[in-house]
């Protein structure tokens, strides 16, 4: 899946609301607990690095670029937003 899918996803999850989705809990949660996840997975990305893990690695990236994502939708920050700022 690629970037842009996901965060579309992600997005839809934030309007809908569908009550057995992960993403609209944690929106439903609020920002204290989404900065958590972002903060949780970033440990865990520095720790599966100092370990060598490329699997680990890869995992553990994957969970952070998801929850990231999430953390952008809910400040109202697109993809396009950050390509911006990118280049």
């Amino acid at each position: 899946m690629n970037i842009k899918n996901l965060f579309k996803i992600i997005s839809d999850r934030k309007l809908k609301m569908p009550a057995d989705s992960y993403v609209a809990s944690l929106f439903r949660l609020g920002d204290d607990r989404i900065i958590q996840k972002v903060g949780e997975e970033a440990t865990e990305v520095i720790i599966a690095s100092k370990n060598k893990n490329k699997k680990r690695i890869i995992s553990e990236a994957s969970d952070l670029l998801f929850h990231l994502l999430i953390l952008l939708s809910s400040k109202d920050i697109s993809i396009e937003d950050i390509e911006k700022e990118l280049e």
